[in-house]
């Protein structure tokens, strides 16, 4: 798959001629690093939420946080689903800081390059196809999702609906997390600075299906007694390919952060919609 051409007439001056890939056992230990960064992101964030919410919390309710399991008062279901919000939230609160810290501590004034957020190349997918995209793809996600869904035999939207117990307050913040946050920090972790790492050793094709494995793959889900589910996983591949294949195209990251977004919007619009 080659790269996409430049746009024809663009007047920006032309771009610096890229570094050789490395080949070998080079390029096999780049790929190595490349994907432990993955879990070390994804377990750094995690671990800075639950230590944030967990002490916070606690001193906010009056609790010693630092109280063993046994010695600790039950807080209630609701506070603890207000705490596993919370969570949810500050992971990818975090997960975006360190992904955009590290890559200015890499780059320093070049970190908008590195994670493909700045104008340097051109666009290489004309505005139209991609509005088409972005309108059209949320209906193809659903239709692949709820297919998936039943393939597995798994529920898809059956009898969802949001708890009458949450407050406006927690609705907005849950609806946050899940259409900006959520998107906007795994894009940044894997459209930007994984596919970024990826192409430097890998032409755009592999890059693709490397980072949409790799988003499937940290979406699998534990599925009571019966163990791993890898329902989830199956029906974001799609997905993650056309995100990789976006990022490929136009050269750009914020489209990428559009899809999958707007992608999350409709889906839970399709599940909660009346009847």
């Amino acid at each position: 798959m080659p790269d996409p051409a430049p746009v024809a007439g663009s007047a920006q001056s032309p771009l610096p001629a890229p570094a050789p890939r490395p080949s070998g056992w080079r390029a096999g230990l780049h790929l190595l690093g490349t994907l432990a960064l993955v879990p070390l992101y994804l377990g750094a964030a995690s671990l800075m939420a639950l230590a944030c919410v967990r002490v916070g919390a606690d001193l906010i309710a009056g609790i010693d946080p630092f109280l063993p399991p046994n010695r600790r008062p039950f807080i209630g279901a609701m506070a603890l689903a207000r705490r596993e919000l919370a969570v949810d939230i500050l992971r990818q609160v975090f997960l975006a800081g360190l992904v955009l810290g590290t890559a200015l501590w890499w780059d320093g004034a070049g970190w908008r390059a590195r994670l493909a957020l700045d104008r340097e190349r051109p666009n290489g997918m004309r505005a139209r196809n991609l509005l088409l995209v972005l309108l059209l793809w949320p209906l193809a996600h659903i239709l692949w999702v709820s297919t998936t869904a039943t393939l597995f035999g798994t529920s898809f939207g059956q009898g969802t609906r949001l708890s009458p117990l949450l407050t406006p307050a927690a609705v907005a913040a849950w609806l946050a997390y899940v259409v900006v946050l959520a998107p906007l920090a795994e894009e940044l972790l894997m459209r930007g600075e994984i596919f970024r790492r990826a192409r430097a050793v890998l032409g755009p094709a592999a890059a693709i299906l490397l980072t949409a494995a790799i988003f499937a793959i940290a979406h699998i889900s534990v599925s009571g007694p019966s163990g791993l589910s890898l329902a989830r996983p199956v029906s974001l591949l799609p997905l993650a390919l056309a995100l990789g294949i976006l990022r490929w195209r136009t050269g750009r990251l914020w489209p990428c952060i559009a899809l999958h977004g707007w992608s999350n919007l409709a889906l839970i619009a399709y599940v909660l919609w009346p009847g």
